[in-house]
């Protein structure tokens, strides 16, 4: 501490005006030290404290200073006390604030994709379209096959159906086939709703309820006279309790513990749904009520048969369990139809029709657009079906995709590809009832056996049903917009119906057939050009909202932990801070005004609040964001922070581009390992070549996983082998880690002792590792062998599971551990969980993307020290100890009392970020597709369930996938106390950016094209968006993990 006397130099001199005031003197003013004098000034300004100067002045021995006012810097009870943490207290509140802002903003902008995309199609008040009479059919006999993954297209027809013969028969000679093309999500739910219903309901309904009826839609159970089904209690319930007479459909449903993934053979659940059916008519034959309820026209029966979807999920598509299956379902059909037709007689009046919900990929998995999810067969005979037809050319499953798809040079009849829903129509056609009033189904004519005229009226009444939903949405669309534009192409709709039924009558049939389904698709076309009609102004608001979110947060960073501008070029008047918030405000009344005149929905109105506060407090930030603009281009290295910049940006470019091509990450890992260090400078790569090479091959290592296919068979032996190789990295731990505790540590000021040589913690943790390796192989092979999942084998690994959160919070209660020790603790906990939860070379990632983090860890913290003049972390720990615990008592509460010496942000922290971002990345594709269900084997969990629980079995999954984020954001964590930077620094920095990123997503959403490109861009927007959520959870969970470590600052001796 200095101590200077001063006198005045003049009259003017403030020192004269001092002693006026004070005749005996006394203490005029105190200096305090400061790394960066702009952003003392800043933080004094947020401490509600007056700086007099308006630009920093030369003072003694050459230093910039600048002087305050004294009265906001005083203290009660201590009146020369300044408030040297007013900025750290100020800005906690407002860091709070922003988290929790930025958490409802992008939760509630990420519903936004819903209303663009998946508003409900739905409208009412329609009146019901009856089919041409008279009926073909009295009865349908409906069989839908899987209702969790379904039948492939290619499985049943490739080899010219040599596992069906029954249907092969049917398609030769009795009916038609084809090809249903489903929609994504090609889950059960919406694909029986578009099979029975005719539409394709939008996900946020599914979302609501799987079993019941998010919303109201008409379907032909509820127009049938009856419905009788069969099967899982999955689906039948919803059609039932959705009718709107809950006595029209009955179901008959096996108990929902039958659907077991463990089960040898799953077949049993289709032999119980026939088993069910043969009963049902046994017992009718001895009740008269039922004999005639069953002989009367338009009734349904509903044949759920899930046994090939739970085959398929336990033993993939091409095993023997799977295929058998289908021959299984085929010969019971086969008995059935012949059982059915002699019950009636062989009336001739039955319709039949076999379909799927959804297919299955290669690893048991679906819910995406790929051809193998989406492409189900269509096979349709019986009363009203047309009669096959023999192909020109030899016919294929998909002529896109000839990869093992073809049908081995079998020739088949004329095909007749359908989208989904068309298939509502075809069966509300083929018994007389009317069509269901939401389909948007046209109805396949090439399916139908009929006369011209006939299947004429059936066209023109299916497109006056589509019609009479155009004109129910156009009008409601008129009542609700200012500045109404009608879809044009239909403004004539009722000349286009008078020519139609015009020709109909003078008996030109071709044309009039031809005219009909072209109204039907313009009803189509006009359907959804209303669905869209807001998408340019939700698309805008949306788009200029996230805008407003980067540019807000991006401020605060900037002002909270970076570069600085001065309190008088800044400040923000309270006048002009309120004239900015009434114009915030009005402008969101008028959007608010503008919305209700439109009947919008309630998320219009957050989604215009989110955008006009953020633009007004972005604007109350002008003056700052100006002087930070101009600070910046009078600075000497503006080219090099420009660089900085642009390659951070195109870091995030390649990073939007690796969602979609997951093999980008390989050569951005291999850059990161070799052409990072190189940038270094070359003493710190000779003095540290052990740590820079283990940075590069861990790096190499790890880019090899993201080459490698995300469908994949069961694995053992990779499995082992990765749990082996994270059993001799915990040996390996447990030997080094003595050397870094110490007889006594410094905690807190006072001295741990311990004499712990080997952390018995991580002894434990090696034990329950070798465990979980016997309990995945055994269970495995007792699943092969078809015994099931053992009893005790599923209490050990939910036993396992619950300890690896146990034991790093039991670690936690210690503090003052070294903090690769903690590390190693985390690291640990999670690898049993890991080998449980992997089926292929998962647990051989984990391993290698372990190692790349430690590898990054070493080199920011070793980098840092080298460029700031530390010590090398390299050396023996114990000699810092020693040095430490020479420490005097009062010189250790001296330091606990100093104020921590944090720096600010530069662009150097960029790269950081960009390294961050880019293992965060690793992290989501390095063993799947995360924008892909079914790249998830859901063979996972089989160690802890294998009785069908979406829930459970979901939840499990995504255990497995934030495991290694879990690892990163630990390590994250350390690096940044270890480079000296505040705890949400780094993590702000990242929150302000990635919004780049999601904006790119937003504008990357197709509405067009597969349905495989559709869905994916929808869900990469969602994870883009919700990412600032999971990286809350991230920091969260990292700090958690991490706790109260010492992290070594050489250079002054302190421990964190």
């Amino acid at each position: 501490m200095y101590r200077y006397a001063v006198h005045p130099l003049g009259d003017k001199s403030p020192i004269s005006g001092f002693l006026a005031k004070n005749k005996d003197g006394g203490m005029h003013h105190i200096c305090l030290e400061v790394d960066n004098v702009f952003s003392a000034m800043s933080a004094m300004r947020d401490g509600g404290v007056r700086v007099l100067d308006k630009e920093p002045k030369v003072g003694a021995h050459g230093k910039l200073v600048v002087f305050l006012h004294p009265k906001p810097c005083m203290m009660p009870g201590h009146p020369e006390k300044p408030h040297a943490r007013a900025s750290t207290s100020q800005s906690v509140p407002r860091l709070g604030r922003l988290l929790l802002l930025g958490v409802v903003f992008h939760v509630v902008y990420s519903w936004s994709i819903f209303d663009i995309y998946f508003r409900s199609p739905l409208v009412h008040g329609m009146s019901p379209v009856q089919p041409p009479g008279p009926a073909p059919a009295k009865r349908l006999f409906k069989m839908s096959i899987s209702t969790a993954d379904g039948l492939r297209a290619d499985k049943l027809f490739e080899d010219g159906m040599a596992r069906a013969p029954f249907l092969r028969d049917v398609v030769m000679n009795q009916g038609s086939w084809g090809i249903s093309r489903t929609r994504v999500p090609t889950e059960s739910r919406p694909g029986h709703v578009a099979l029975i219903a005719g539409f394709y309901e939008d996900v946020s309904a599914v979302m609501h309820g799987w079993k019941t009826n998010p919303v109201e839609f008409d379907s032909l159970f509820n127009e049938s006279r009856k419905t009788w089904s069969f099967g899982s209690p999955d689906i039948l319930p919803m059609f039932a309790l959705g009718a709107s007479d809950p006595n029209r459909v009955e179901t008959f449903m096996y108990p929902p513990e039958f659907e077991d993934f463990a089960e040898e053979d799953a077949s049993k659940l289709d032999s119980w749904v026939f088993e069910k059916v043969d009963a049902f008519f046994e017992n009718a034959k001895s009740n008269s009520t039922m004999m005639e309820l069953l002989h009367a026209d338009k009734i349904v029966f509903f044949l759920h048969l899930l046994g090939i979807d739970t085959n398929g999920h336990a033993h993939r598509p091409n095993s023997k369990e799977y295929l058998s299956n289908i021959e299984l379902v085929d010969k019971g059909i086969s008995i059935f139809v012949r059982k059915f037709n002699e019950f009636y007689e062989n009336d001739g009046k039955t319709s039949f029709v076999f379909s799927a919900d959804h297919g299955m990929s290669n690893r048991g998995n679906h819910g995406d657009g790929h051809p193998d999810n989406t492409e189900t067969p269509l096979i349709a005979w019986g009363a009203g079906v047309a009669k096959p037809k023999k192909a020109p050319f030899l016919e294929t499953i998909d002529e896109q995709d000839n990869d093992g798809r073809r049908l081995n040079n079998i020739s088949l009849p004329l095909r007749h590809d359908v989208n989904q829903a068309d298939v509502a129509p075809l069966m509300s056609t083929l018994i007389g009832v009317p069509f269901p009033m939401n389909s948007v189904g046209q109805l396949p004519l090439d399916f139908i056996e009929n006369t011209d005229l006939y299947k004429a009226q059936a066209a023109f009444l299916n497109a006056i049903q589509i019609l009479k939903q155009f004109i129910v949405k156009e009008e409601s669309k008129r009542r609700t917009e200012l500045y109404f534009a009608p879809f044009k192409h239909l403004r004539n709709r009722d000349g286009l119906v008078s020519e139609i039924q015009s020709l109909i009558d003078t008996n030109l049939i071709d044309l009039a057939e031809e005219k009909s389904v072209d109204l039907a698709k313009l009803c189509i076309e006009g359907l959804r050009y209303y669905q869209t009609y807001d998408w340019l102004f939700l698309r805008g608001m949306i788009s200029v909202g996230y805008l407003g979110w980067i540019l807000n947060s991006l401020l605060f960073v900037l002002k909270t932990y970076g570069a600085h501008s001065s309190d008088s070029e800044s400040a923000v008047s309270p006048e002009d801070s309120k004239l900015v918030s009434y114009i915030g405000l009005s402008a969101f009344v008028l959007f608010s005004i503008v919305m209700y005149l439109k009947e919008s929905p309630p998320n219009y109105y957050l989604y215009v609040a989110f955008l006009a506060y953020l633009w007004a407090e972005a604007f109350k930030q002008r003056n700052f964001a100006l002087n930070l603009i101009r600070r910046n281009l009078a600075s000497r290295e503006l080219m090099t922070n420009i660089a900085k910049l642009f390659g951070y940006i195109i870091s995030l470019e390649i990073l939007v581009f690796s969602y979609f091509r997951r093999e980008i990450l390989t050569p951005a890992l291999i850059v990161a390992g070799i052409v990072w260090p190189q940038m270094t400078p070359d003493e710190f790569r000779a003095k540290n070549y052990k740590i820079v090479w283990f940075w590069r091959i861990s790096c190499v290592v790890t880019s090899i996983f993201t080459m490698l296919p995300v469908e994949y068979a069961e694995d053992m032996r990779l499995v082992t082998a990765g749990g082996v190789l994270v059993f001799i990295s915990g040996i390996y731990a447990a030997h080094i880690l003595p050397k870094f505790v110490m007889a006594s540590l410094p905690v807190k000021g006072k001295l741990k002792s311990t004499n712990e040589v080997t952390p018995k913690i991580i002894l434990v943790q090696l034990a329950l590792i070798a465990c979980s390796l016997l309990i995945v192989n055994d269970t495995s092979m007792r699943l092969k062998r078809k015994e099931g999942l053992p009893l005790l084998n599923q209490v050990a690994s939910w036993i396992i599971l619950v300890s690896c959160g146990v034991i790093p919070a039991l670690d936690m209660v210690k503090e003052g551990h070294y903090f690769l020790r903690r590390l190693v603790v985390v690291y640990l906990s999670f690898a049993p969980l890991f080998i449980l939860l992997s089926v292929s070379y998962e647990t051989l990632f984990y391993f290698s993307f372990s190692q790349t983090l430690l590898g990054w860890l070493l080199m920011e913290r070793q980098l840092y020290s080298d460029l700031k003049g530390k010590e090398p972390i390299g050396n023996d720990y114990r000699d810092i100890a020693k040095r430490k615990t020479r420490q005097s008592s009062r010189a250790r509460k001296e330091s606990e009392k100093s104020t921590e010496n944090f720096r600010l942000l530069t662009t150097d922290d960029l790269r950081i970020a960009s390294i961050f971002l880019l293992l965060i990345n690793v992290a989501f594709f390095g063993t799947g597709n995360i924008a892909s269900v079914s790249s998830f084997s859901i063979q996972s969990v089989y160690r802890f369930i294998t009785l069908f629980d979406p829930v459970i079995m979901g939840i499990l999954l995504i255990i497995k996938l934030l495991v290694p984020f879990f690892l990163l954001s630990a390590v994250f964590g350390v690096i940044s106390r270890s480079i000296s930077l505040p705890a949400f620094s780094l993590f702000l920095l990242v929150l302000s950016t990635t919004d780049v990123m999601t904006l790119n997503f937003f504008f990357l959403v197709r509405d067009s094209g597969s349905w495989l490109e559709i869905g994916t861009t929808i869900s990469h927007f969602i994870i883009a968006s919700t990412f600032i959520v999971f990286q809350i959870v991230l920091f969260t969970v990292g700090h958690s993990l991490v706790g109260k470590i010492l992290i070594p600052d050489l250079r002054n001796g302190k421990s964190d």
